[in-house]
């Protein structure tokens, strides 16, 4: 009898010949065909031109990411619950040391508070970043594009600030005498300059508020259709965000650092190591997402990845590196507020107003701490007081 799997090999060309034969003979001769042909023991062998196979070398790999998305259920969630804790309570209390003293003076005290205001909109974000790397998003397209819209803001308002803080710290250090003149002006200064930046920040955040879509049950910034424009959105991000803050810092931080290596004394050594320090976290935190960013916008430029264990890599290597960047707004507090003598002496006269501390313990903290002098500290500076 005919082998059923071998009637798809066969089919196409038995169903020629027949309507070949039905044209030239009777019905009961056709019906007498069909029955030899149906009985016949059919072998694909007689027929090597109808032996078809799929080759499946021909169609793409699917790269199975189970094992990155167990990692992010995991890590992403405990990382992203640490760094909102810290990050509400530091810049908490720099918000509220700034208001309970009211010590809006100087330019940079006008920077470290739109610095904490911008990492604590951030921190507010972070419980939802931790849930769409859990489960499926369930809250809605408006509240996907809010969170994505909000993270972008954060991150420039951020790195405009960090790098305005050093070109005003640059003039007050390096340029005293031109800085003195506009001292009556400084506030107002600080405070135009600070508009403009949040501004360009919600500016350069449009795309995140466009393109911003629930793609797979995941909340992502943009959808598999536009991989041209992430790459030039990720390359005006570097080069915006990163490169150009990094610039500034290097510039105006080197003259610093020049004109304190020309003072004497212990002041200028504790005021060259918090200017290191200023750095070294700036560097730690953007320094490594950025590569990683540089890797893979090139890749995505050239079409993708064609190596699954290569693609893996590239992600864990993203959710890493993105976990580092996202330490700088629990970080900032501490390396520019909680670092001066100042700004210190008041955080902790703030927990005594408020309970938190006794008078006994305020004193053993604050004893014999003497407040810095000369280039490296004016009236009330908070940054780069030892």
């Amino acid at each position: 009898m005919t082998r059923v799997r071998d009637l798809p090999n066969i089919l196409p060309a038995v169903l020629i010949w027949l309507m070949h034969v039905k044209c030239s003979m009777s019905l009961r001769e056709f019906n007498k065909t069909i029955t030899i042909v149906t009985d016949y023991n059919f072998s694909t062998d007689s027929y090597p031109d109808y032996n078809y196979s799929i080759d499946y070398a021909d169609y793409p790999e699917v790269c199975a990411k189970q094992f990155n998305r167990q990692f992010r259920g995991w890590f992403m969630p405990t990382f992203y619950s640490i760094i909102c804790f810290l990050g509400l309570v530091g810049n908490l209390l720099v918000i509220l040391t700034f208001f309970y003293f009211k010590r809006l003076k100087t330019m940079t005290d006008v920077y470290l508070l739109n610095l904490s205001f911008a990492d604590l909109l951030f921190a507010l974000s972070l419980p939802f970043w931790a849930a769409n790397s859990m489960t499926e998003w369930v809250l809605g397209l408006m509240l996907c594009k809010a969170m994505h819209t909000i993270y972008k803001v954060s991150f420039y308002s951020s790195m405009f600030i960090l790098a305005f803080i050093s070109i005003e710290r640059y003039f007050v250090i390096a340029r005293a005498v031109s800085a003195h003149r506009y001292r009556s002006k400084a506030v107002f200064l600080s405070k135009v300059s600070s508009a403009a930046i949040w501004l360009m920040a919600l500016i350069f955040s449009i795309p995140e508020m466009t393109y911003t879509t629930i793609n797979n049950n995941t909340c992502s910034p943009y959808s598999s259709n536009y991989d041209k424009l992430r790459v030039k959105i990720q390359a005006s991000q570097i080069v915006l965000a990163f490169a150009l803050p990094l610039l500034v810092m290097s510039i105006c931080y080197s003259g610093i650092v020049q004109t304190l290596c020309q003072a004497r004394g212990f002041e200028r050594n504790k005021a060259i190591k918090v200017i290191l320090a200023v750095v070294a976290v700036f560097l730690f935190c953007q320094m490594p997402y950025n590569l990683v960013l540089i890797v893979n916008t090139v890749v995505t430029a050239k079409g993708g990845v064609k190596v699954c264990n290569y693609d893996n890599m590239i992600l864990y290597a993203i959710d890493v590196t993105q976990c580092m960047a996202f330490l700088r707004c629990c970080l900032n507090p501490f390396v520019y507020a909680f670092i001066g003598v100042k700004f210190r002496h008041d955080l902790l006269k703030l927990l005594k107003d408020l309970g938190c501390m006794s008078h006994d313990w305020f004193i053993r903290f604050t004893r014999g701490r003497r407040r810095s002098s000369g280039a490296t500290d004016t009236e009330t500076t908070t940054t780069f007081s030892p």
